[in-house]
């Protein structure tokens, strides 16, 4: 599988491969944005541009292998090289046998500020699951799977591109988000005062009235019922030891892996509200 990952903000994909890090398990306590209130960072965020320039030139057919992918792939790079932060941007390609014989992978590593001693890591994978065309022709679309995370991770680095300074160590994967009202868990008690961060941004920016179609405080982060760890593309950062926040789906959205999981079926508020939430997380975390 192939990943988008932001160091800072850089994206990190399951196969690549990591130094050994030491990482804090623990958080500072709350405190508010330095330099930021919560409502001017979630002005930052625009729905349209996450849409109309993110978005859509993902939503197309982009296996491992595919010219599709290659697209994107090359897509997300540029958009990244306009930045003002300065992003230095890595392939890290590699082979792999598959079901469908040997098949040629790329994981993007964007990183801010190389020399820094600790790093805060978005993830999610840019690729989408191969299917065949269905009776009606269509192809797996992955809208979900991950071209909204990956829209969000880019409309973050590009709505926070004049205040980013320095990363720390934690690595935030997201992952079958888009559809309506998800609900999201934390999956491990390492991270829970990250996660409780997450559920605290929720309810202030509701009360502020920042949210849209978001009809209670604690609509997407729940802290019950609990909610085992899913198998997905942070497993090789938590084998070594790395502090991993999970935001994804759970239960899964309807559109899992089928042909349904298209721009039709995303809900434009949801998506708008989580890229808030997550760009005041990082404004807290960044200390922006």
């Amino acid at each position: 599988m192939s990943s988008l990952g932001l160091t800072h903000a850089s994206l990190f994909s399951p196969s690549s491969s990591l130094s050994p890090l030491h990482y804090s398990s623990s958080a500072p306590s709350w405190h508010p944005c330095l330099l930021s209130s919560h409502c001017q960072v979630a002005s930052l965020v625009d729905l349209r541009r996450l849409w109309g320039s993110f978005l859509k030139p993902m939503l197309i057919e982009r296996y491992p292998g595919s010219p599709g992918n290659k697209k994107v792939r090359q897509f997300i790079v540029d958009s990244l090289a306009t930045l003002a932060a300065g992003w230095r941007v890595e392939l890290d390609a590699f082979e792999d046998r598959t079901p469908r014989g040997v098949v040629s992978f790329a994981n993007i590593v964007a990183t801010l500020d190389p020399a820094a001693g600790r790093r805060l890591v978005l993830a999610c994978h840019y690729d989408s699951k191969y299917f065949p065309r269905d009776r009606q022709g269509r192809t797996f679309l992955g809208a979900t799977d991950s071209a909204v995370p990956c829209a969000v991770l880019l409309e973050l680095a590009t709505a926070l591109d004049a205040s980013l300074l320095k990363a720390k160590d934690l690595f935030v994967l997201l992952d079958l988000l888009g559809a309506r009202n998800p609900t999201i868990q934390n999956h491990f008690p390492l991270t829970a005062s990250w996660f409780d961060r997450l559920i605290g941004i929720e309810k202030r920016l509701h009360q502020l009235g920042l949210l849209q179609s978001h009809p209670r405080e604690q609509t997407y982060f729940q802290r019950e019922p609990a909610y085992g760890p899913v198998e997905d593309d942070h497993i090789p950062f938590l084998r070594k030891g790395v502090p991993v926040l999970h935001l994804i789906a759970t239960p899964f959205p309807w559109v899992w892996h089928t042909m349904e999981d298209t721009e039709q079926n995303l809900h434009p508020p949801t998506v708008e509200n989580l890229c808030k939430i997550l760009a005041a997380f990082l404004a807290e975390y960044l200390w922006l």
